[in-house]
């Protein structure tokens, strides 16, 4: 019953809207923290009475090809784990009923679109669910509606578009090649002997998706939107959006439809190696938090796709288990920002300083976050580089492991100015009235570090649980 994961939410947001407005927006924080839980849950249980095919009549409400397998199942649980955080960051940040109320219905279709993304084996159907996660997106950013926010929200919008066009004449192509949309008769198709429409075709499919990825070149909308957006839309942006529209959906359509040939992986590989440096280097220069952590993001996406573009079990893997930690240092990474921004009312690094004697829990979550981002053991995110790294040599791909590896170093080097600005340090007088973030966002930033620690901790036990079964994904 895949297609509950659609039909819930739509059918929760129906109710909360009902003349009853009132008395639901009481509601509304609950209900989607329950659809949330119950995700997360199915998702790492892979409950048998929930999937299996016996209630599939349920499946058919919805005209669309549903498939799951393990990479849907790591995905769905991104989701729901980044989807909670962002609801308790907006409970404690969002203080208008109204507001927030708002804000849930948004986050909820946006969690829509993106487990249809994760769910759908047929390229239209992804194609609408991307339009979903897109519109959504674009009002979220510009939420709370002053000029920074429908700045950022503008320029998301016009290179969506763009990416939007790019993608939909390339559906429209790939029909016409295939005669269906299914990725089964599509790869059927392009097994055929190529031609310039279908090169045309495949290049504009992947600049669609990277553009989606926010990758260089076509990462100018990220630091603006990252930045502008509402604190909870953030941790929202960085933790998942991206991945799950740009480069999830890339990596699902590379393995189901295109296939890895020579020529693609080096294209891979130099757009991620771009992308790594590019976005470390800028990083660097940052005085604002969160334009350091949407530069950070650039970066770190250059590692999954890079880690992709080796096309071997171990590169995939590897770029797949750093999608997911990427999914929960950023995230937690964001919350830090949402926790400082709430107390003190900016995201400028020049106005902080010491902020860990007054915010512990935030200063100590903020500490592991960067040491994953920056691939320190025995935290989740070493494990996930070094897999990339010796997927990349293994590959032959020598030049691109050692500046992975140096990349690596200047990850370090920017995260710990980043702490030494922000948390280390002499407090400054005028903040010495602060306190300790809000309770939920504090849980938050909890529950993300624990993450992070108990996956690096127990990676043996993640790895022949999570990602060995990613094995599925090359072989078929």
């Amino acid at each position: 019953m895949p297609s509950l994961l659609i039909l819930m939410p739509l059918i929760g947001i129906v109710i909360l809207n009902l003349p009853l407005k009132d008395i639901m927006r009481k509601f509304a924080f609950w209900f989607a923290l329950i659809l949330f839980v119950s995700q997360i849950l199915l998702a790492i249980s892979h409950h048998p009475i929930f999937w299996r095919n016996e209630f599939s009549h349920i499946d058919s409400f919805f005209k669309a090809d549903y498939s799951l397998d393990q990479l849907s199942f790591i995905m769905l649980l991104c989701i729901g784990i980044v989807s909670i955080s962002t609801l308790l960051v907006a409970r404690n940040t969002i203080h208008d009923e109204k507001e927030r109320f708002k804000f849930i219905n948004l986050l909820i279709i946006a969690s829509i679109g993106m487990s249809g993304i994760v769910i759908v084996r047929d390229i239209f159907s992804l194609y609408v669910f991307l339009e979903v996660t897109a519109i959504s997106t674009f009002v979220l950013i510009a939420f709370e509606k002053d000029i920074y926010a429908l700045e950022g929200a503008f320029k998301y919008l016009i290179l969506s578009a763009v990416a939007t066009i790019m993608i939909l004449t390339s559906i429209a192509l790939l029909f016409m090649i295939s005669g269906s949309t299914s990725f089964a008769a599509i790869r059927e198709a392009l097994l055929l002997p190529n031609n310039n429409i279908v090169l045309v075709t495949i290049g504009l499919l992947i600049c669609g998706l990277l553009i989606k990825g926010g990758l260089v070149p076509f990462h100018a909308w990220v630091p603006d939107s990252y930045s502008s957006a509402p604190a909870a839309v953030s941790v929202l942006l960085g933790g998942i959006v991206t991945k799950v529209a740009g480069i999830y959906t890339l990596i699902r359509v590379l393995t189901a439809i295109l296939g890895f040939s020579p020529a693609l992986k080096s294209t891979l590989l130099l757009i991620g190696t771009l992308s790594i440096l590019v976005g470390a280097f800028a990083a660097m220069g940052q005085n604002d938090m969160k334009r350091m952590l949407a530069y950070s993001s650039i970066s770190q996406v250059g590692y999954i796709v890079v880690g992709f573009g080796t096309g071997t079990f171990l590169g995939i893997a590897g770029a797949i288990f750093h999608l997911f930690n990427h999914s929960i240092f950023k995230s937690l990474l964001f919350v830090n920002s949402a926790a400082v921004e709430t107390r003190l009312g900016t995201t400028d690094m020049d106005k902080m300083g010491g902020l860990s004697s007054k915010m512990p829990i935030t200063g100590a979550t903020s500490v592991i976050g960067l040491l994953s981002a920056a691939g320190i053991p025995p935290l989740s995110g070493f494990w996930s580089k070094l897999m990339i790294i010796i997927a990349l040599w293994q590959s032959g791909s020598h030049a691109y492991s050692v500046i992975a590896i140096m990349a690596g170093v200047i990850t370090l080097a920017y995260l710990l100015v980043m702490q030494r600005r922000a948390f280390f340090g002499k407090l400054a007088k005028e903040n010495e009235h602060l306190k300790e973030a809000r309770p939920g966002i504090a849980t938050a930033s909890i529950i993300l570090a624990a993450i992070l620690v108990a996956s690096g901790i127990f990676f043996p036990f993640v790895f022949n649980t999570f990602i060995a079964p990613l094995q599925e994904l090359i072989t078929k």
